[in-house]
């Protein structure tokens, strides 16, 4: 019987499984320590995902006694190490932001320039919660207390894509507040930065002339 397509969670989920054997909640706590910075999930959502792994045969669940009662203790089955690399193999989407005071910034001609600021200063109050929240992960690796150091190498690639992402936001926020700051009080009277326009326009042409340089 052939796989129905899964979602990118089941595979999440499975590869969580590739790891070891967990619980629904301890499933669920692993994706908030780890996935949940660049694939956030209900819980709801990933208590479902097990069940759906477990009826096409890509996991299977066995009942595990903790004291008086009973939890279930979900694992990776050989159909679903296969299916698992099948999926790391083709190329994936790139990211999609979702990101709300960005919209709020877009439509800033609606409220006052302090409340711009305020939209802007926000954004650096969740960098510095983000950090706070992430700071320990690096850290437990690098005094060797990190789990699974067998996959460090490949956890590394996907932290620094987090790490770079929070740097351009950051640089973002400082630059926003600066200009905004620069602005009169009735912001639709403010100057647009064209310097800023052209070096979009400038990093967008480099970015087609490598693509060409490659493709040779």
């Amino acid at each position: 019987m052939s796989i129905p397509e899964l979602s990118t969670t089941s595979y999440a989920i499975l590869g969580l499984l590739a790891v070891r054997p967990w619980s629904t909640y301890e499933l669920a706590r692993q994706m908030d320590r780890a996935l949940g910075w660049f694939w956030p999930r209900t819980r709801s959502k990933l208590y479902e995902e097990p069940k759906k792994l477990v009826a096409l045969g890509l996991a299977k669940a066995n009942d595990d006694p903790v004291g008086r009662r009973r939890r279930t203790v979900y694992a990776i089955t050989p159909k679903g190490r296969r299916s698992l690399a099948s999926w790391v193999r083709e190329p994936g989407d790139g990211p999609v932001l979702e990101f709300e005071a960005l919209v709020k910034v877009f439509f800033a001609e609606h409220g006052t320039k302090s409340d711009l600021l305020a939209t802007i200063a926000g954004v650096r109050s969740w960098l510095e919660d983000r950090a706070q929240q992430s700071q320990q992960i690096p850290e437990e690796y690098l005094n060797e207390r990190g789990p699974y150091p067998e996959r460090l190498p490949w956890l590394i690639l996907t932290g620094r894509f987090l790490d770079e992402f929070d740097v351009a936001v950051e640089r973002w926020v400082n630059w926003a507040t600066e200009t905004v700051e620069s602005w009169p009080d009735d912001i639709t009277g403010a100057d647009p930065d064209l310097e800023a326009l052209a070096a979009m326009a400038d990093r967008n042409a480099a970015v087609l002339a490598a693509r060409r340089e490659r493709s040779g």
